[in-house]
C-alpha cells in the first residue's frame, strides 16, 4: 500500500478553443502524505483550480486530462471506470467547493443532503450520525432541519466541510473555501477545516490567492504560473527564502505592518496559454531575466529539504530588488 495519500505525476490538462489547444495544466507533479496540507497559489488563470478539480476528474469539455497519473492511497483515479469513480468520490477524495450556496441543494434540508450522501455509498445515516458530523464543525444538531438559505455564509461552508469529511476520505480538495467571507469568518472556517481534517486523518489540497492565509494554514505551498508548478516548498522555507522570482513577487504583495513603504506591484500580465513565450513563461515579467530565460525552458531544480523550483537560477537565493 502506498505511503502517500495522494500522488500526482506529470498531470496535463488541455482545453480546446477555436484558436487551438490551451494547456491549462502542464506536467504538474507532487505528493502528499496523510495529514499534510498543501496550498496552491497563483494569479487567476494560473491553473490552480483546474489542477484541483482534475484530482476528482471533474474537468468538463472542452477541457480534458490528456496525460499524467493521479493515485489516491495507491488507487488509479484516471483509470477508474465511471462506477468506480462514483464510489471513490466522497469516500476516498472529497471536495469543499468555492460557493457553498450553489453547491448545496436549495430545496433539501441539510440533513436530507447528508442522507443522500450516505445512501449513494450504501451506508446508514440517521439523526445521531448527522448530529455528530455537524458538531464536529461547530454546528448545533437542529441545523440538520434547516434549508441552505436559512444559514449564514460561514454556516453553509461548515456544512460543506461536514459533508466532505462524512465518509472519512484520504484526500480533501478545498477550492477557495473562504472566498466571499469576511476575515473573521475566514479564520473560523479554516480552523473548522483543519479540525475536521485532523479527525479524518486526511490530506488537503487547498486553492487560494491569499499568501498570508496560506501561511497560517498550509504545511507546504505550491506556486503556479501559466499552468506550471514553478515552486513547491515548506511554508517556512518559501517565505524565508523563495527561489523563484514569481514567488518573491507574491510575497512582496503582502502588507507589512512593521514597515512603511509603497506596495510593490508586478508589471505586465500573465501570458496567453495559446501563445506562451519559447523559454520561461515568466521571462517577460521577471526582474532578473537574462537571454537564456527567453530561449530555454527551465526544468525542475531539486533543492535541500524536498524543495523544487523551475528557474535557471533556483540554486541561488532570490534577493529583493
Amino acid at each position: 500500500m502506498s505511503r502517500h495519500a495522494l500522488s500526482v505525476r506529470s498531470l496535463t490538462v488541455e482545453f480546446a478553443t477555436a484558436r487551438g489547444q490551451a494547456r491549462a495544466v502542464d506536467e504538474v507533479s507532487f505528493d502528499l502524505v496523510p495529514g499534510e496540507r498543501l496550498g496552491l497559489v497563483g494569479e487567476s488563470g494560473s491553473g490552480k483550480t483546474t489542477t484541483a478539480l482534475s484530482l476528482l476528474r471533474l474537468i468538463r469539455p472542452p477541457g480534458r486530462i490528456v496525460g499524467g497519473e493521479i493515485r489516491i492511497a495507491g488507487a488509479d483515479v484516471l483509470a477508474a471506470s465511471p462506477e468506480e469513480l462514483r464510489r471513490m468520490r466522497a469516500a476516498r477524495i472529497a471536495l469543499v467547493p468555492q460557493g457553498a450556496m450553489s453547491a448545496l441543494n436549495p430545496v433539501l434540508t441539510c440533513g436530507a443532503q447528508f442522507e443522500d450522501l450516505f445512501a449513494a455509498h450504501g451506508e446508514r445515516g440517521g439523526a445521531a450520525r448527522i448530529a455528530a458530523l455537524l458538531a464536529s464543525v461547530g454546528l448545533e444538531p437542529q441545523v440538520a432541519g434547516f434549508f441552505p438559505h436559512q444559514l449564514s455564509g460561514g454556516m453553509k461552508q461548515r456544512v460543506c466541510i461536514a459533508l466532505a469529511v462524512a465518509l472519512r476520505p484520504s484526500v480533501i480538495v478545498a477550492d477557495e473555501p473562504t472566498s466571499a467571507l469576511d476575515v473573521i469568518v475566514q479564520r473560523q472556517v479554516l480552523r473548522t477545516l483543519v479540525k475536521a481534517q485532523k479527525e479524518a486523518g486526511a490530506a488537503i489540497v487547498m486553492v487560494g490567492h491569499d499568501m498570508g492565509l496560506m501561511a497560517q494554514f498550509a504545511h507546504r505551498i505550491g506556486v503556479m504560473y501559466a499552468g506550471r508548478l514553478v515552486e513547491i516548498a515548506p511554508v517556512r522555507d518559501i517565505f524565508a527564502d523563495p527561489r523563484h522570482p514569481y514567488t518573491r513577487a507574491l510575497i512582496e504583495s503582502l502588507p507589512d505592518l512593521e514597515r512603511r513603504g509603497e506596495f510593490r506591484g508586478l508589471s505586465g500580465l500573465p501570458p496567453s496559454l495559446l501563445d506562451l513565450p519559447p523559454g520561461c513563461a515568466f521571462a517577460p515579467r521577471c526582474p532578473r531575466v537574462v537571454e537564456r530565460c527567453r530561449v530555454e525552458r527551465p526544468g525542475p531544480t531539486l533543492l535541500a529539504g524536498g524543495r523544487e523550483a523551475r528557474c535557471h537560477f533556483a540554486a541561488e537565493p532570490v534577493h529583493a530588488g
